[in-house]
C-alpha cells in the first residue's frame, strides 16, 4: 500500500509544516527554565511561561494524537484493500474525517499568531437601538459568550455592568481569561442585531435590536503605557444590582475616566476598592493601547468608529429568529439555522470562519 510519510518514530509531515521541531525545543526550553528556583520569584514571568507551556503541550499532545490517527488510517487501509476487510471499509471513511478535523484544527490554531493573540480578552457589550429590547438582548449576548468559555475551559468574569430600567442589561465588561482568549473573540468586535418576537410586546409583533461588542487584549504589566495622572478622575461609587454575595455594599466601585480621550472604565464586582481600581486601571490601559495601535491601521480605526452608531446598516452578524430562524455573519457570510446551539454557546464556527478569511 502507499504509505502517509509516516511511523511512530517519525511524526506525519505536517509536524514539518507547524515547526516540530522548533516547538519541541522551546518547550525543552520551557522545562529548564520552570526547574530553576529562583523562577518562581517573577509571578508576570511565571505567568507567561506557563501560559506558552500549556499552549505548547497542547499543540504536541495534538501532533501525537493526530500520528496515531494516522497509524489508524493507514491500518484500515491496508486490512479495506489487502483483507476484503468490510468492516475496515466502513471504519476508513470515518477516520479519515477525524483525521482531517483533526489537521484543520491545528492549522487553525497555528492561525493565531497575532501580537496579542495569546493574550487574555476584556469585552464590553453595549445596548444600541431598540430600547428594552436591546437591553435583554445585551443579556442574551452575555449569556453566549459565558457559555462559549465555559465550553472552552476559558475563565469568564463580570467585572461591571449597568442593569436596565425595566429588563435587561445597559452595558457589561467582563474577562475572558485563559489560552489565546483574545485571540478567538477579537472576530466578535462589532455591531450585533438581533430579530424576533418581543416577549415584552402583548401583540407578539417583530422587534429589531442593535448591541455593540468590544474586544481588547489586556496588556501585559511589562507594557508601558504613559498615563499622566493629571489626566485622570477617580470616583467612587456604590455598586448598582440587586445585591447578593458578588454585590459590594459599600462605596467602593471605581470609575476612572480619562479626560483627554473621554475613555472611562469601571470596576465594581471585585471585593475591594483596591482591587477595582487595579482591574479598572487595566480596562483603561488595554483601551488606551488600543487605541494607539489603531492608529497605525487607519482603516481598521475607520470600521471601529463605525461602530458608535449601534444600529442598521453596521452590523456584522444578524440573529433572525422570526419568521424564520438563521444567524448569518456579513463578513464572512458563514451561516446556520441552528440558532439555539449559537446562542448557548457555539460560536465557533463564526470564529473558525472570520480567522481563516481573515488570513487571506
Amino acid at each position: 500500500m502507499t504509505r502517509l510519510g509516516h511511523s511512530k518514530t517519525d511524526l506525519p509531515r505536517c509536524g514539518v509544516i507547524f515547526d516540530l521541531d522548533q516547538k519541541t525545543q522551546r518547550s525543552k526550553e520551557i522545562e529548564s527554565i520552570i526547574a530553576k528556583p529562583a523562577f518562581w520569584d517573577d509571578q508576570a514571568l511565571c505567568k507567561k511561561i506557563l501560559q506558552e507551556r500549556t499552549h505548547l503541550n497542547n499543540f504536541l499532545t495534538t501532533l501525537d494524537n493526530i500520528s496515531s490517527l494516522i497509524d489508524d488510517v493507514e491500518l484500515f487501509h491496508s486490512m479495506a484493500v489487502e483483507d476484503d476487510d468490510t468492516e475496515a471499509f466502513k471504519e476508513l471513511p470515518l477516520a479519515l474525517k477525524n483525521l482531517e478535523k483533526k489537521i484543520g484544527d491545528m492549522e487553525f490554531s497555528e492561525m493565531l499568531s497575532g501580537p496579542n493573540d495569546d493574550k487574555d480578552a476584556i469585552v464590553s457589550i453595549n445596548a444600541g437601538a431598540g430600547g428594552r429590547e436591546a437591553k435583554d438582548w445585551v443579556e442574551i449576548l452575555l449569556r453566549m459568550y459565558l457559555k462559549w468559555a465555559d465550553n472552552k475551559g476559558l475563565k469568564a468574569r463580570v467585572i461591571d455592568h449597568l442593569p436596565g430600567d425595566e429588563a435587561g442589561i445597559k452595558n457589561v465588561t467582563f474577562t475572558v481569561s485563559g489560552n489565546y482568549s483574545y485571540g478567538y473573540l477579537k472576530s466578535e468586535t462589532g455591531v450585533h442585531r438581533l430579530i424576533r418576537l418581543s416577549p415584552f410586546d402583548t401583540n407578539k409583533r417583530r422587534h429589531t435590536s442593535f448591541a455593540s461588542v468590544s474586544v481588547l487584549p489586556s496588556i501585559d504589566d511589562d507594557i508601558e503605557i504613559n498615563i499622566n495622572p493629571d489626566d485622570l478622575r477617580i470616583d467612587v461609587y456604590r455598586s448598582s444590582g440587586a445585591g447578593g454575595q458578588h454585590v459590594n455594599k459599600t462605596s467602593s466601585a471605581i470609575r476612572i475616566t480619562h479626560l483627554p480621550t473621554g475613555i472611562v472604565a469601571q470596576c465594581q464586582n471585585e471585593r475591594s476598592q483596591h482591587r477595582n481600581k487595579e482591574m479598572a486601571f487595566k480596562v483603561l490601559k488595554a483601551r488606551l493601547y488600543e487605541i494607539e495601535s489603531e492608529k497605525k491601521r487607519l482603516e481598521q480605526q475607520k470600521n471601529h468608529d463605525d461602530m458608535d452608531n449601534i444600529a442598521w446598516g453596521n452590523q456584522i452578524r444578524s440573529y433572525v429568529l422570526q419568521p424564520y430562524q438563521l444567524i448569518k455573519d456579513h463578513r464572512t457570510l458563514a451561516e446556520t439555522g441552528n440558532v439555539d446551539a449559537v446562542l448557548n454557546g457555539d460560536i465557533d464556527m463564526f470564529i473558525n470562519a472570520y480567522l481563516l478569511t481573515s488570513e487571506k
